[in-house]
C-alpha cells in the first residue's frame, strides 16, 4: 500500500475529534495544545474505557497496589484548563468521512473538520478450541486486570500464552496472585524479539528461578474445559497436557483499524491505516497515530515512544508546522524494563543483521548477567543486548543511535563496574538521550548552557527528557552535571529541593549540632517540609546517632514502609517477620518456637542464604502477638526492613571443621551482636570464613573476615549484587581486638561519608583515595578523627535496645499495627493461604464486595471505601 502525499499546507479547522485516550493519544492532546495555534479550537475526545488516559507501561503495578488514579496520566485540570471534552465508556462505532461525522456507542453524532485517529491495538488470541471458555483472559486494560484477580481467587495454576514482553509482566501478575504459574511460548526463546539465544538462556534461567515454569519451542492445541465449563488444562502442541485453571493470552497484539476500514482508508496488508510522515492518512482531514497506524516506513510500532514521536507530528502537522524535523520516519525501539525482577534491555540492531556485524560479549552465568553488542566492522556500536545488568543501558543506547566509531574499546563497555567505562562525554550531540521525546545529548546541554536550566527539574521542563519512561534519567542527570562544571558553576549536590546539602553534610550538622529531629533540621538548614527523598535519610542519619526509638513522635512520619512496621512488605500486601539468629547459631528450643508460630499463624517459612529463618504471610496486626512471643522465647528483631547490618554468616570453623583454624562462629556472633541495629546508608551484610578455603563467602560482603593461622584478614567494599564486587583486602593477620576495632572505624567512617543509597562497593570505588585512604583514616588516623569514630560506635553498642521489644512495651507504639486504621478489630481480607510444597503461601482471597484500604502509611487519612 502506497504512502498517502499531500501538498504541505495544512487544511484549517475548528472541531477536532480525537478517538481513544490511551497514552499516545493523552501526548497527542499535551503537543497540541503546547501549540500557540492551539488556543480557542474545540476538542472532543471519545473514549472506550470508562477512565482517562493512564500508564500501560506500568499496568502491573495495580497488583501490588498502585491505584488507577496513580496511574492517570492526566494531570488534574489539564482537560478543563484546555477547553477538551472527554466523553469516557462512549467509543466510537463509525465514521462518516463525507459528512465528516463520528458516531459513538450511545448513538452520538459528532462533527470534525479534523480527526485523530488514536485506537491502539487489540490483543491477539489465537483460534484455538477453548479460547474463549471461563477462566480465559487477555491482559490489556485495568479491567481485564479486575477480571483476572478475581478468577485467580478460585485458581491454582495459571498459564500465560506468550513469552513476550507483556507475556512476562502477565506471569509475574499470577505469580503475585499465589498461582503456580507456567508460559508457554511458541518461539525458542523468551522475548525473541528483544533478546538473543545466548541472552534468552539467560532470561529462561532466571525466570525458573523465581518459580515460573517456562515451556519454549511450544505452541497452544486448545484450551480444555470441564463440565462446569471452566479451564481445566491446556493442550500443547508437543502432546504435553498443562493443568490449568486460568489461561491470560498474552501472544501479540493487532492494531485497532476497523473504523478506517469501514470507512474506506487504506490499511496495510497486515493492518495498520496508512500513514505519511505527518501521520496523515489518504484523507487530509483524518490523522492516525500510534499502535493503530501503519507508518511511512511500513512498520506498526507497539512501543510508547514511537507512539508519542507520532503524536509530537500529528500535532504539528494539524496546525500547519510540517518542518523536516518533526517527521516521523522511524523510531528507536530499543526497551529497558525489569521483567519478574530480572533486567532487561535490547537496543539498536540486537541480533547482528547488519552485513560484517562482530560481536563482543561477557557472559557469567553464576551472578545471572549477559551482555552482547554489536559492533560494526568501522567501530561503530550498532546495537546489544543486556540481562541481568542494565546499568550500561543508558550510555550505550544513546552511543548506537550516534552512528560514531567507538572512541573506547567495546570491551570496557560490557565488563563489571571498577572495570573501566566510557562517559557521556563520549556521546556525539547528536546522539538520541531520551527517545520517548527524541531529545539529543546537544538539546540537553543548550538547556543548560544557553536556557539557563541548572537542574535536573527545569531541564526536563524545558526539554521534555526523561519524562517519559525514566529511562534515561540517570543519563540526564550526568549529562547536567557535566555541562554546570563545564561552565564554571557550582554543581548543586544537595540532597533534594528541601536540603542543599549531601547526606555526609547533613550527617556532620546533626552530629555537631545535637539537632535531634527532621523539623529542627529543616528550620535550621534547609526549606519546606521535606519529601520521600530527604526524610527517610534523616531519618536513618538520626538513628545512626542513636536519637530515640524510630517510631516515636515524629520520627515515625519519616520511615519508609517497611521502618514503619518494622517488618517487610511483600508483594501481596503481607509482612515478613525475620528474628535475628546471630551466626545462624541457634537452639533446639528456638527452632521449636518458631516453628510453632510458623504453624499458628500459617506462614511460609524459608531459611535464607543469611543463615535466618524467614516467616512470611503475616498481616499488620499480627506482628505484635508474633514478636511477642519471639521476644519472650529470647530472639530479638533481625532488622531484615532497615537499611541497617542484615547478618553476619559464618562457617562451623574450627570447632567442628578439620580445615578451621579460627572460631569463626565464635567471631560472627560477637560481630552481629555489636553491631546489631546499626543504621547506615545502605543494608550492611558480613560474613566469617574459618579458613582461606572461604566457604562463608567473605569475599562478597561489606565486610568479610578470613582467618588465617595467625590472626583474621579484614576485607571490605565486597558487593554481591547486580553488579558483583570482590572486596579488598584492608588489613591481614588482625588480632581480634585490632580486627574489631579497625571494623568499627570503617563503619562509622562509611556512614559518616556515604551518599544515600550507596553500598560500601561503590563508596569505596568514588570515595577520593579508595582503599588506600579508607587505610589510612581508620588504621593510621591521618584525619585525626579515630577517637571520634571509636567514641560513636561505643555510644550505638552501649545504647542499644531492640526495636520490637520496645514496641511491645509500649500502648501509643502499638496502635499503629492495626491492618485498617478506621477498623482495627478487622481481620485483613488480602490475606488468605492455600497449601504449597507442604507448606503454605500467600493467594487471593475470593471477592466479597468490600474494599478496606491497609494502612500502609501512617494512615488517619485512609478509609473503608465501598467497592
Amino acid at each position: 500500500m502506497a504512502t498517502p502525499t499531500h501538498t504541505p499546507t495544512s487544511r484549517p479547522w475548528q472541531d477536532l475529534v480525537l478517538i481513544g485516550h490511551g497514552m499516545v493519544g493523552q501526548r497527542f492532546l499535551e503537543a497540541l495544545v503546547e501549540q500557540p495555534g492551539a488556543a480557542g479550537r474545540r476538542i472532543t475526545v471519545l473514549a472506550e474505557e470508562p477512565r482517562p488516559a493512564y500508564d500501560r507501561v506500568h499496568l502491573t503495578s495495580w497488583f501490588s497496589g498502585t491505584s488507577a488514579e496513580e496511574l492517570s496520566l492526566t494531570a488534574p485540570g489539564f482537560l478543563a484548563e484546555h477547553g477538551i471534552e472527554l466523553r469516557l465508556a462512549d467509543p466510537a462505532t463509525a465514521l462518516d468521512r463525507a459528512a465528516r461525522t463520528v458516531t459513538t456507542a450511545a448513538g452520538h453524532v459528532v462533527p470534525y473538520d479534523a480527526l485523530v485517529l488514536a485506537t491502539g491495538s487489540y490483543p491477539f488470541v489465537p483460534p484455538v478450541p477453548g479460547h474463549d471458555a471461563a477462566g480465559c483472559h487477555v491482559y490489556r486494560t485495568i479491567e481485564d486486570l479486575e477480571a483476572i484477580r478475581a478468577d485467580a481467587g478460585r485458581a491454582r495454576v495459571g498459564v500465560v500464552v506468550g513469552g513476550g514482553l507483556l507475556g512476562l509482566e502477565a506471569a509475574g501478575a499470577l505469580t503475585a496472585l499465589g498461582l503456580e504459574t507456567h508460559v508457554v511460548e511458541f518461539a525458542p526463546r523468551l522475548m525473541a524479539l528483544q533478546v538473543d539465544e545466548g541472552g534468552g538462556r539467560l532470561l529462561h534461567r532466571r525466570i525458573e528461578e523465581l518459580g515460573v515454569r517456562v515451556h519454549t519451542g511450544a505452541g497452544t492445541q486448545a484450551v480444555l474445559t470441564g463440565e462446569d465449563g471452566r479451564v481445566r488444562a491446556m493442550s500443547l502442541s508437543d502432546g504435553r497436557e498443562l493443568p490449568a485453571d486460568l489461561v491470560v493470552f498474552s501472544a501479540g497484539v493487532r492494531p485497532r483499524d476497523q473504523l478506517a476500514r469501514q470507512s474506506g482508508l487504506p490499511v496495510g496488508e497486515r493492518g495498520g491505516i496508512v500513514v505519511d510522515e505527518h501521520c496523515r492518512t489518504e484523507d487530509p482531514a483524518v490523522h492516525a497515530i500510534g499502535e493503530c497506524a501503519l507508518a511511512a516506513d511500513g512498520r506498526v510500532y507497539g512501543l510508547v515512544a514511537p507512539g508519542y514521536a507520532m503524536a509530537e507530528a500529528a500535532a504539528r502537522s494539524l496546525l500547519g508546522d510540517q518542518g523536516e524535523q518533526y517527521r516521523f520516519t522511524g523510531a528507536d525501539t530499543s526497551t529497558k524494563l525489569k521483567l519478574l525482577g530480572v533486567d532487561v534491555a535490547s537496543f539498536g540492531d540486537a541480533h547482528g543483521t547488519t552485513e560484517g556485524a562482530l560481536d563482543v560479549l561477557y557472559s557469567d552465568s553464576r551472578s545471572g548477567v549477559y551482555k552482547k553488542l554489536v559492533i560494526g566492522r568501522d567501530g561503530r556500536l550498532l546495537g546489544g543486548v543486556l540481562v541481568g545488568d542494565t546499568e550500561s543501558y543508558g550510555l550505550l543506547r544513546p552511543l548506537a543511535i550516534g552512528g560514531r566509531p567507538l572512541q573506547t574499546a567495546p570491551e570496557q563497555l560490557v565488563l563489571p563496574a571498577g572495570s573501566g567505562t566510557a562517559g557521556p562525554v563520549t556521546l556525539p550531540d547528536e546522539a538520541v538521550v531520551c527517545s520517548c521525546h527524541h531529545v539529543t545529548q546537544g538539546e540537553i546541554r543548550r538547556a543548560v548552557g544557553e536556557q539557563g536550566c541548572g537542574t535536573v527539574p527545569a531541564v526536563k521542563k524545558c526539554t521534555k527528557a526523561g519524562t517519559g519512561c525514566g529511562s534515561c534519567v540517570k543519563l540526564l542527570e550526568t549529562i547536567v552535571t557535566e555541562e554546570l562544571a563545564a561552565g564554571g558553576i557550582d554543581v548543586e549536590r544537595g540532597l533534594c529541593e528541601h536540603l542543599a546539602h549531601t547526606r555526609a553534610e547533613l550527617y556532620e550538622i546533626v552530629r555537631v549540632t545535637g539537632i535531634t529531629s527532621f523539623s529542627a533540621l529543616i528550620d535550621g538548614h534547609g526549606t519546606g517540609e521535606g519529601c520521600e527523598i530527604c526524610k527517610p535519610v534523616v531519618a536513618s542519619i538520626l538513628a545512626s546517632l542513636d536519637h530515640g526509638h524510630i517510631l516515636d513522635g515524629e520520627q515515625a512520619a519519616l520511615q519508609d514502609t517497611n521502618d514503619h512496621f518494622l517488618a517487610n512488605l511483600q508483594r501481596n500486601g503481607s509482612y515478613s517477620v525475620v528474628p535475628r539468629i546471630p551466626g545462624g547459631e541457634i537452639t533446639p528450643q528456638g527452632l521449636i518456637v518458631i516453628g510453632e508460630i510458623a504453624r499458628d499463624y500459617g506462614l511460609y517459612t524459608k531459611i535464607t542464604g543469611g543463615q535466618r529463618i524467614d516467616l512470611f504471610g503475616a498481616s499488620v496486626d499480627q506482628l505484635p502477638p508474633i514478636w511477642r512471643r519471639l521476644v519472650d522465647a529470647g530472639f530479638e528483631s533481625g532488622h531484615a526492613y532497615g537499611k541497617s547490618l542484615r547478618t553476619v554468616k559464618s562457617c562451623v570453623g574450627e570447632t567442628w571443621c578439620r580445615y578451621g583454624v579460627q572460631d569463626s562462629v565464635g567471631l560472627a556472633i560477637e560481630l552481629e551482636l555489636r553491631y546489631r541495629g546499626l543504621r547506615s546508608p545502605h543494608k550492611l551484610k558480613s560474613a566469617v570464613s574459618g579458613c582461606a578455603r572461604e566457604c562463608a563467602e567473605a569475599q562478597s560482603k561489606d565486610f568479610g573476615i578470613i582467618a588465617t593461622s595467625t590472626g583474621w584478614n579484614l576485607h571490605i567494599g565486597g558487593n554481591g549484587g547486580m553488579t558483583p564486587r570482590h572486596a579488598d583486602l584492608l588489613a591481614a593477620d588482625l588480632d581480634r581486638e585490632t580486627l574489631i576495632r579497625t571494623i568499627d572505624r570503617f563503619l562509622m567512617f562509611y556512614i559518616r561519608t556515604a551518599d544515600r543509597l550507596e553500598r560500601t562497593s561503590v563508596w569505596l570505588d568514588r570515595i577520593e583515595g579508595g582503599l588506600d585512604h579508607v587505610r589510612a583514616v581508620v588504621m593510621d588516623d591521618s584525619l585525626g578523627i579515630c577517637a571520634e569514630l571509636d567514641a560513636l560506635m561505643d555510644r550505638h553498642v552501649g545504647g542499644y535496645q531492640d526495636e520490637w521489644a520496645a514496641v511491645l512495651a509500649d500502648p501509643d507504639r502499638l496502635r499503629r499495627f492495626a491492618s485498617f486504621v478506621n477498623a482495627p478489630g478487622t481481620p485483613d481480607p488480602a490475606v488468605t493461604f492455600v497449601p504449597e510444597r507442604g507448606q503454605i503461601r500467600p493467594a487471593r482471597p475470593e471477592e466479597d464486595g468490600r474494599i478496606l484500604t491497609p494502612a500502609l502509611v501512617a494512615g488517619p487519612r485512609l478509609e473503608v471505601r465501598t467497592a
